[in-house]
């Protein structure tokens, strides 16, 4: 299951989320521009338990490299995929956290998740000589926080049956709920918690159970400066890209309404939104331009979008503008 959005609109621009995007792709063209020394690069870089068990090899590092790895492993990626996947499931789900706990408790936070999911990997593979990388402890931590805070937020998902991508509302705590499980099985099922691939399983439960309890914390402690007075200055601008519609309409006509959000700045200049509209258990995607001048109470047409009529005519989706 591929994640594609989420129904969950933060408030505010994911600024440090955004940041910790940048910094992994950056960190990653660094790695792929070492050559034949990417290697040698994440064994210096990575996090490799030996180090710390074995007096033979922690004599060949440094105390301040030893204690940055506990922090740069999680800026660092081993291939496209692996960066690609995790960083598109942390700009779903970072932002709403962000959002909730604000910048400077969510850069905080994301840390001591990732640095609590390199724990949780060391313990049971304390003589391991394999480095680990990747952010995946740490947005499971993430993962974790959006567990407790939206249980019941959409999360659209890609299911490809065989070569036909479907597309499916789940809620987000189901679908967290089962990636968790999934996880605990694998990390039951592997040698130390890793897999033949080298995924390290322990990290992400540990991650993620870690994003749980530091929530609880995070949340009790008061907002400051560092977090609340940037929100002024970073609220959204621009209204979701992408829109959840659930269209009703009275009895049997064939007509459906709905409702489209959009800012005021929005309504002046013009936009272009892509709703997705479930239809039973699948989800489909449709553009929908938002014309210059719009104003708040406004109908938006889009044909054919309706029922089906005794006459099999279909008929058509209406969606009323709302301003944030």
């Amino acid at each position: 299951m591929l994640p594609i959005r989420d129904s969950n609109p933060s408030r505010t621009v994911p600024v440090v989320n955004n940041t910790i995007i940048g910094i992994c792709v950056v960190v990653f063209l660094i790695e792929l521009g070492q050559g034949s020394g990417f290697d040698e690069f994440l064994y210096l870089y990575g996090l490799v338990p030996a180090r710390y068990s074995v007096p033979e090899m922690a004599a060949y590092f440094s105390f301040f490299q030893q204690a940055f790895s506990f922090l740069s492993f999680m800026f660092l990626h081993g291939g496209f995929w692996h960066i690609l996947f995790n960083m598109w499931v942390l700009y779903i789900f970072g932002d709403n956290i962000e959002d909730r706990l604000g910048h400077g408790r969510y850069a905080a936070f994301y840390l001591l998740c990732g640095l609590a999911s390199g724990l949780a990997h060391m313990i049971p593979n304390i003589q391991s000589t394999v480095p680990v990388v990747g952010a995946s402890g740490a947005i499971a931590g993430v993962m974790g926080a959006y567990f407790i805070l939206y249980p019941r937020a959409k999360v659209l998902t890609l299911v490809p049956l065989l070569f036909i991508p479907l597309f499916f509302e789940i809620p987000a705590f189901f679908f967290l709920g089962f990636w968790f499980v999934m996880q605990v099985l694998s990390a039951a099922g592997s040698s130390g918690g890793i897999a033949g691939g080298g995924v390290a399983w322990w990290a992400h439960v540990g991650g993620f159970v870690a994003g749980i309890v530091l929530l609880r914390m995070f949340k009790v402690m008061p907002a400051q400066a560092l977090s609340e007075r940037p929100k002024n200055i970073t609220t959204r601008r621009k209204s979701p890209r992408i829109q959840v519609i659930h269209p009703t309409g009275p009895g049997n006509e064939p007509n459906l309404y709905g409702d489209i959000t959009i800012t005021s700045l929005e309504g002046v200049t013009g936009a272009t939104k892509t709703v997705n509209i479930p239809w039973g258990f699948q989800s489909r995607l449709y553009k929908v331009a938002v014309p210059p001048g719009t104003k708040p109470g406004a109908t938006l047409r889009l044909k054919g979008l309706g029922r089906i009529a005794s006459d099999g005519t279909r008929g058509d989706l209406f969606l009323k503008v709302n301003f944030m």
